[in-house]
């Protein structure tokens, strides 16, 4: 039988506060764990060994805060013991010690998060690595900026069963105070609920359910795709003397002639993908498999350019193996820069970038036949699971000759 107790051990400064540790007992032998915990003498309760707060105190919600934690840290310590009990080891206090400690390194939030991003890169899942070192430096950011009450430390990092509905809700307000939109916020939340959800499948803790309070859905974003007769102004402008906004443009031009293909798609796009006429490549962000009749508008954009020394079709990674990705990142960077210049010069309000080219041939693709199953109007569906479900069992040759009725507009 293991004995676990709760103490406190006053500072030996006057007016400082104090300790709180656990003691833990095993066939007879005492150890001490000690936590990151400090309170005031008057905020420990000594006959029952707990924090203690008054309804008017200015500490209140850090002394609650600091006896919510207290409770799972003495959860996750009864936990431990009944598991190495139950496996009919022989353990000591020492064991349940060592056993919480590496918990605590291999299971807070970053770790769990970091370890699950190297699995998704192994897995050749880049991009959703991506998207989570994202969100996971998004919340770093949040807790690193929140000062934990009336106290001086910051939190450097998170146990996953530490996470509550409070803090969630604090980390929506925060973005929400940084200007980020609803569905970014929920875009991190819902990879933080995925990490979490995960952590619960394997047991590691119990769901608290800690998302109940936060957005997670997604809005309609704003209509962003542009009509046809300013694709062909964009199209015909004579852009010869500035090279760097003819590249844009081109580019803008390209995905939307493959069909509004993300620009991640486009970099990585090989010259083994363009077979008999056709470009068959698999989307990096969804992992399904497209084929795109390849058209003259699309050579005649290439041909402007001398052939890429690399194993990729289009002109934008253009050193082989030399930081790829942040290559692509850094001319998609520019390019949206310079798009936004040629916006200026079409008269066009929104903001152009990239994906502005998807969204449009999206529109121009339902105004031309596609069915709106497959392709709502401006890429404004609720799921992308389901339009994918019916892009699969779509003739591909119906979208093509729907393309090629778009690109003919455009003369």
């Amino acid at each position: 039988m293991t004995s676990i107790k709760v103490k406190f051990r006053p500072s030996l400064v006057p007016g400082h506060q104090g300790t709180i540790y656990y003691q833990i007992i095993r066939e007879r032998k005492v150890r001490q764990l000690i936590s990151d915990y400090k309170v005031f003498p008057s905020e420990w309760d000594d006959g029952r060994s707990m924090v203690t707060t008054t309804p008017k105190s200015e500490r209140r919600s850090f002394v609650l805060s600091i006896r919510e934690r207290i409770r799972w840290d003495v959860e996750r310590l009864a936990k431990i013991d009944r598991r190495l009990d139950s496996g009919g080891m022989v353990y000591t206090a020492d064991d349940v010690i060592d056993e919480f400690n590496r918990y605590a390194k291999e299971y807070s939030l970053f770790n769990f998060m970091e370890s699950s991003i190297i699995k998704l890169k192994q897995n050749g899942r880049v991009r959703t690595a991506e998207t989570y070192t994202s969100a996971l430096n998004s919340f770093k950011k949040f807790l690193t900026s929140q000062p934990l009450k009336n106290d001086n430390l910051k939190e450097e990092d998170i146990m996953l069963d530490s996470l509550t509905a409070d803090i969630m809700e604090a980390y929506q307000a925060w973005l929400h105070q940084r200007g980020v939109t609803s569905n970014t916020i929920s875009f991190y939340t819902r990879i933080l609920r995925a990490v979490y959800n995960r952590a619960v499948e394997c047991d590691i803790i119990v769901n608290r359910n800690p998302f109940k309070r936060v957005y997670t859905g997604i809005d309609k974003t704003v209509k962003r795709a542009l009509p046809l007769d300013i694709i062909r102004k964009i199209k015909q402008l004579d852009l010869s003397l500035n090279p760097t906004l003819d590249y844009a443009r081109d580019m803008f031009l390209m995905s939307f002639f493959l069909r509004g293909m993300s620009f991640v798609d486009m970099a990585f796009l090989k010259k083994t993908d363009l077979k008999n006429g056709y470009v068959i490549y698999r989307r990096r962000k969804t992992g399904q498999s497209l084929v795109i009749a390849w058209t003259k508008e699309m050579q005649a954009l290439l041909d402007k350019y001398p052939e890429n020394s690399t194993e990729y079709l289009l002109p934008i990674i253009r050193n082989s193996g030399v930081n790829e990705r942040s290559t692509y990142r850094n001319v998609g960077y520019n390019i949206n820069h310079n798009l936004k210049k040629i916006a200026v010069i079409v008269g066009v309000s929104i903001p152009l970038t990239l994906y502005v080219a998807r969204h449009s041939w999206a529109s121009a693709a339902k105004a031309k036949g596609i069915p709106l199953s497959v392709i709502s109007e401006g890429m404004g569906h609720d799921s992308e699971a389901t339009t994918r479900i019916y892009l699969s069992s779509l003739d591909t040759s119906v979208v093509d000759r729907a393309n090629s009725l778009i690109l003919k507009s455009l003369k």
